[in-house]
């Protein structure tokens, strides 16, 4: 199977569970957090889900609530998406996003200090 093929499934897979977990009414699952990635396996037996929550207060219970909800999540991708086998799915935490927020706080703190100096000069 190509590379192309697997990379077409993920997307597909990570834009319908991320509609999914919109539809879900489960309390737990509230605040600002987006489905980053979602990588199926070749065989496509199972799919790591990373999910960004910008509260990180809120962000262990999410994850912990979503990996509860992995078989009605399983059953409602297995309904939207065509594929031979629904893949079991496994959900971890990505801090990329807050990362990049913290990234760009800290330029955002040196670029400043940069500036004087450089009209000190």
């Amino acid at each position: 199977m190509s590379s192309f093929r697997i990379d077409r499934i993920s997307e597909e897979v990570r834009h319908a569970i991320d509609a999914i977990i919109r539809e879900m009414n489960d309390p737990r699952i509230t605040g600002t957090y987006a489905v980053t990635r979602a990588d199926v396996t070749r065989d496509l037996r199972y799919c790591k889900v990373f999910v960004s929550v910008l509260e990180d207060d809120k962000a262990d219970e999410m994850v912990k609530a979503l990996k509860k909800a992995a078989g009605y999540i399983r059953r409602e991708l297995g309904a939207r998406v065509d594929l031979r086998y629904t893949p079991e799915l496994l959900f971890e935490r990505d801090r990329n996003i807050a990362y990049g927020v913290h990234i760009a706080q800290v330029l955002r703190e040196v670029a400043p200090k940069e500036d004087t100096q450089e009209h000190a000069d």
